[in-house]
């Protein structure tokens, strides 16, 4: 059986995130993970986390207080165990209504099957006008 390649794994984690199974999509990463989501001061959806069980946190906060309404992965970029991921997502923010309208960049590693880094790269004035306002 072949192992799966770096970019397979961290592609298998949309769909998961997308059918709301947090603790299979959690089971991808290492007992350490690299984690960075710049946002503002405030945003109650990201936890320190420093782990695989953080991202699980991570992604039950995330469901809570934001509602998914579009995600297109447009480009993928992956050499050896890095994997650089480029879409837009939109998101409404459940508090208040608005939307997140942002550009991304998921920039990740895969190490021994399991994804080790987790630096996510977004609008955080877009995420912080959808959740505080204007």
């Amino acid at each position: 059986m072949t192992a799966e390649s770096p970019t397979q794994t961290v592609q298998r984690l949309f769909p998961l995130l997308a059918e709301g199974k947090n603790a299979e999509a959690a089971a991808l990463f290492a007992d350490s993970v690299s984690f960075s989501v710049p946002h503002p001061p405030g945003i109650p959806w990201v936890p320190e986390v420093d782990s695989g069980e953080g991202m699980r946190t991570f992604f039950d906060l995330l469901r809570t207080h934001v509602r998914a309404k579009e995600f297109d992965l447009r480009q993928v970029v992956a050499e050896g165990d890095e994997v650089v991921i480029f879409g837009r997502m939109v998101s409404e923010v459940r508090k208040t209504g608005r939307d997140i309208d942002t550009a991304f960049a998921l920039h990740t590693t895969v190490r021994e099957g399991r994804i080790t880094r987790y630096h996510l790269y977004e609008d955080s004035y877009a995420v912080a006008r959808a959740y505080c306002g204007d």
